[in-house]
């Protein structure tokens, strides 16, 4: 299993073509990305994979000088626990 990030704006882990894990975000404008869905299959739960999808989007908000508006109720809720996302919350 591994972790891409596809043109299509977003990050995904899929094994053998199929999916175990995706976050999915929109471009707005020139400075901002909407994440609008989170999805973990039941074999990857409880493993924190959903966190760490959530942060690379804000990794590549960081490198990309962009904010996000999380729309997703997960990505909403890993803003609101880690501070240091707040640098890139519109």
């Amino acid at each position: 299993m591994y972790l891409i990030e596809s043109g299509e704006r977003r990050f995904f882990i899929e094994q053998d073509g199929q999916k175990f894990a995706e976050i999915t975000y929109t471009p707005v404008g020139d400075d901002t990305i909407i994440i609008d869905h989170t999805f973990v299959s039941d074999a990857l739960r409880g493993q924190r994979i959903a966190e760490k999808l959530v942060f690379k989007v804000v990794e590549k908000a960081r490198k990309e000088n962009k904010k996000i508006v999380p729309l997703c109720p997960f990505a909403k809720s890993q803003f609101m626990r880690h501070e240091e996302y707040r640098d890139v919350l519109k």
